[in-house]
């Protein structure tokens, strides 16, 4: 009778709990280019799915990801099959691994985070497994694994005995994924051998809000490059184990009762896997070793095991920093706050010197600072409003089937939210847009698994009249606060005057928001900036007028301020994601991200811009800017044609003239800028990642035995600069890795790291 009451209780429990409307909203999501009556949303639960905490919900949940035959096994990659696979409270017990394919999300009651629970026989290589080897390689090679979610959940592996292994997720994926809000719980035996987090290879990426809670390893990881925060590790062996990467950022870690917190000695002094860490605004409590690592002075490669730390709470920390032949930095029995302190190479401005101990922690601007800590905030889910508060883009009149005009409905249907205080939900569809969306002050947009605003036609045609897509605020300085969230914007056929964001707008008191929102210009379905239009021809320099795509992935006006982005990436792609092949492409887009705001603030947390012609990232004339490992790529056309075709420089924007800068310069000089600020200050990068793989479509270039010459320059600060100072600057395929003025900073081969170079602390004065 016991028994039969707990389950009476538990189900009422259920019953009465309030449904998420992300579950209530009537879904219309469209994908144009799927055989008619495909799902983009799928409640497990009407695939079977109990979510008791008895049934076996194994077979209903991967029945649920693989309803209308999504990009699964054996499948490459694609943006035809979107899918967002919904969990509603509860406890689905699984017996074996949950398989999301391709462009599918994952996402739990925001409100009542579902756990997912492992069966004591338990069999597969994850609960999660986002990217499973069916043969001895990945099913999707890691570094095209894009736009992936999955966030509200509690993941369990307690049932599972403690000596067996066993992973919470496995994530080898790349830019434009996510996790967010996932409690990991594992056994806290002696013997255990858990593992929360598993992240082997891929070019990442953004992740924020997880806790791990017991395990042998919270998280065990290894990746290009990541940004992470507000992680939080109790009672685990090791919080996080580094296992290789190039440059990695860590913010908001809390790591509580476990016996080391950050491991990044693999590989050892003699031949280090870890390129770069910079962790800051964290606290370690009852930890004995806060950070274990193997650099020592004469550490192969050269700057291997850079660390830079910044704003460290130690409470019963008795080693903060522990190195091969012991103690490098002293914790504390009691209480202490590290100000900042880096082992690596040096330029202060001038350098390299190689060393380790405390540096000058940053002077932090009070506009990007709440409650001593770099602001944050995380992406918004609106769980404690009813569906009621959503009006839907389709039921407003828009089509989203990338062919009808949604111009207008789009328009009405955003003007309609604003005025009526309600949120757009933008179901999955292809919005072509033939004129400029305006997105007042007050509006809120949530997209269903990525849908695309798609510019298309004459109006956005003329480079020497560019026009943008979506124009957040109508004149540049407009007070007003937006949030947006998960859409993409993009492109269609040639579009040489296409400004896809411009952000006017001037926000006071909470900052405005941008999180998963992402620019991709051509190389997918609808696009028609694909294999068959835009095929790369090596060798030659001529320029397929067709293929001139987009003016500016993004500009912030003089006027705007206030602006937080949160794993937004700007991407011109470089090969046809919906090709069997992957074939790569020519597509010329002109700038990256360009922000000209005369005050800020700006936080841009796990962003990426890549392919542009001119630059990824141009700061000019601004400050107070805060950057958490940036990441960028050179078009892989570059040097033929070089950085002046097909956009010539516009001295209103502040382009860069190469032909003036490049005069007398050896090398491939007129490339892509990574990173270029001019007359700024107060700019704080904390981890970039600046690339230059190709030349020419050769990768021939990219290695220290090549000697890095894809490009001559990369990272660029010009005329007065004050407080711009970067945390771990790594950079590939670039002889100098900085310029000040026109003048070398800093050379490669004096900085040679594991795959890449690294400046570990970098100040501008």
């Amino acid at each position: 009778m016991r028994f039969l009451s707990a389950l009476l209780a538990a189900a009422s429990l259920v019953s009465t709990v309030k449904a998420h409307w992300l579950g209530e909203i009537k879904h219309q999501g469209y994908a144009p280019y799927t055989p008619a009556g495909y799902p983009v949303f799928r409640n497990v639960k009407d695939y079977g799915a109990r979510g008791d905490g008895v049934t076996d919900d194994t077979a209903a949940i991967n029945a649920a990801i693989n309803a209308g035959n999504p990009c699964n096994r054996g499948c490459t990659s694609t943006t035809m099959t979107p899918a967002v696979v919904y969990f509603p409270a509860g406890t689905y017990l699984i017996s074996s691994s949950i398989l999301p394919a391709y462009f599918t999300q994952l996402i739990g009651d925001a409100a009542n985070p579902p756990t997912l629970k492992a069966t004591s026989n338990f069999a597969g290589f994850g609960l999660i497994d986002g990217n499973p080897y069916y043969t001895e390689v990945l099913n999707w090679k890691s570094v095209n694994v894009f736009f992936r979610q999955i966030r509200n959940f509690i993941i369990d592996t307690t049932n599972i005995p403690p000596a067996t292994a066993a992973t919470g997720i496995h994530w080898p994926t790349a830019q434009a994924t996510s996790l967010q809000n996932i409690v990991f719980n594992m056994p806290t035996a002696s013997n255990v051998v858990h593992v929360g987090l598993f992240i082997e290879e891929g070019s990442g990426g953004f992740m924020t809000d997880l806790t791990f809670n017991g395990g042998a390893t919270g998280a065990s990881m290894g990746n290009q490059q990541f940004t992470m925060r507000n992680f939080k590790f109790n009672n685990c062996k090791t919080a996080i184990i580094q296992i290789w990467n190039w440059g990695w950022t860590y913010h908001g870690l809390s790591i509580n009762n476990c016996q080391v917190g950050i491991d990044m000695s693999a590989g050892g002094s003699s031949n280090l896997n870890v390129g770069s860490v910079t962790l800051l605004d964290s606290s370690f409590t009852n930890v004995p070793v806060a950070i274990l690592t193997a650099w020592t002075p004469s550490s192969n490669p050269d700057t291997a095991g850079s660390l830079v730390i910044e704003n460290i709470a130690l409470n019963n920390v008795p080693v903060a920093i522990k190195g091969p032949s012991g103690t490098m930095l002293a914790g504390t029995t009691g209480t202490t706050t590290i100000s900042a302190w880096s082992n690596g190479h040096r330029y202060t401005p001038s350098g390299p010197v190689e060393a380790s101990g405390a540096i000058n922690a940053n002077p932090r601007p009070a506009a990007l600072v709440s409650n001593g800590r770099f602001y944050t905030r995380s992406k918004p889910q609106y769980e404690n409003l009813p569906v009621s508060s959503f009006i839907s883009a389709r039921s407003s009149g828009a089509k989203g089937d990338g062919a009808t005009d949604d111009t207008a409905a789009l328009q009405n249907a955003i003007n309609s939210a604003v005025s009526q205080g309600k949120i757009l939900f933008l179901d999955y569809g292809l919005y072509r847009v033939t004129s400029t969306i305006k997105i007042p002050p007050g509006a809120k947009v949530v997209g269903e698994s990525f849908p695309v605003i798609l510019s298309s036609g004459g109006f956005f045609n003329d480079i020497n009249n560019p026009k943008p897509v979506v124009q957040v605020g109508s004149t540049s300085g407009q007070a007003g606060q937006v949030e947006l969230s998960d859409f993409i914007i993009g492109t269609q056929n040639a579009q040489a005057g296409a400004v896809c964001i411009e952000w006017n707008l001037a926000t006071s008191g909470t900052p405005s928001g941008m999180w998963d929102v992402h620019v991709r210009i051509g190389g997918y379905t609808g696009s028609q900036q694909q294999v068959a239009q835009c095929l790369k021809q090596p060798g030659s320099a001529a320029v397929n007028k067709n293929c001139i795509v987009a003016y500016m992935a993004m500009h912030v006006t003089k006027g705007a301020s206030n602006l937080y982005m949160e794993n937004v990436w700007l991407w011109t792609a470089d090969h046809d994601i919906d090709d069997a092949a992957n074939t790569q492409i020519t597509l010329y887009s002109g700038r990256g991200l360009y922000i000209e705001s005369q005050n800020g603030p700006f936080w841009l947390w796990g962003t990426g811009s890549e392919h542009h012609v001119l630059y990824q990232y141009q700061l000019a004339n601004t400050k107070n800017i805060f950057m958490g490992q940036i990441q960028t790529e050179t078009p892989y056309f570059q040097p033929t044609p070089n950085a002046l075709v097909p956009f010539s420089p516009v001295s209103s924007l502040n382009d860069p003239d190469f032909a003036a800068s490049c005069a007398g310069v050896s090398g491939n000089c007129a490339n892509a800028w990574g990173l270029r600020v001019i007359n700024s200050q107060d700019v704080l990068v904390y981890g970039a990642g600046l690339y230059s793989f190709f030349n020419n479509y050769s990768t021939a270039c990219s290695t220290f035995t090549a000697g890095q010459t894809c490009q001559q320059r990369i990272t660029s600060i010009e005329g007065s600069a004050s407080n711009v100072n970067i945390y771990n600057l790594n950079t590939i395929g670039t002889r100098e890795m900085l310029n000040r003025n026109g003048a070398q900073v800093a050379w490669y081969a004096d900085n040679a790291n594991t795959f890449a170079s690294n400046i570990a602390v970098y100040k501008s004065d």
